[in-house]
């Protein structure tokens, strides 16, 4: 089955600061993004990826002139004020040929071939699937005074991960079912939830992480120089 990938670009960085969005930011030399697009052609099964970027922005042209790539990297287009509007936006933009779409963070530069691996298996097989791993600490839940109101059974949760994969006309018709709502949903998982689709957990990567703080971007330098 052919993959399409949204590779969503779009996020301002707010929490990461300094005035280059921390996909463009360099590690040893080479802009994040470039790390992520590698680590992407470990699956052969994605076929092309479909860049999402901000309004205005001049640094991915730059940032890919010149890269080749085992995928088809195609024309980006501009993403929306919030995740799910600029998922949108670039599922609009994919080839009708298309069956099964990943959804994945810019700013996620080290998902594995195991992992992407994984969560394509799982999703060609059961429709939808997302990486997840075990929550190590013991999690609560509050109310708006800071009051712990439940503590969940950790051994049900698991923080998840991009890139998240389903079929196609599942995020179509979530998209339009939830039109109203989308502001509402942090990650593409959520969306299929809300409109009635079953989602499974694939094998996450504790390397798989976001970078979001200069800290991140630390961990990150440390990984590649012990490769």
């Amino acid at each position: 089955m052919k993959v399409g990938l949204l590779l969503l670009a779009a996020g301002s960085g707010s929490r990461f600061g300094g005035e280059i969005a921390k996909q463009y930011v360099e590690v040893l030399g080479k802009p994040l993004l470039r790390y992520t697009l590698e680590s992407l052609a470990a699956d052969p099964r994605i076929a092309l990826v479909q860049p999402v970027i901000s309004a205005g922005d001049e640094r991915f042209a730059a940032v890919v002139k010149d890269q080749n790539y085992p995928f088809q990297l195609l024309p980006p287009v501009t993403g929306g004020a919030e995740r799910s509007l600029s998922m949108q936006q670039g599922l609009y933009a994919l080839p009708d040929d298309i069956e099964l779409v990943a959804v994945h963070d810019a700013a996620r530069p080290l998902p594995s071939a195991e992992l992407l691996a994984d969560v394509i298996d799982v999703a060609q097989r059961c429709g939808a699937a997302v990486p997840g791993l075990a929550v190590a600490d013991t999690i609560k839940r509050v109310n708006a005074e800071g009051r712990v109101v439940e503590t969940p059974d950790r051994s049900l949760l698991r923080a998840v991960q991009t890139p998240q994969v389903a079929r196609r006309v599942w995020f179509e018709k979530a998209l339009a079912l939830e039109a109203g709502r989308l502001h509402l949903h942090t990650d593409d998982a959520s969306l299929l939830e809300a409109a009635g689709f079953d989602v499974y957990i694939s094998r996450g990567d504790i390397n798989n992480r976001k970078i979001t703080t200069p800290e991140d971007l630390h961990w990150l330098e440390s990984q590649l120089r012990g490769r």
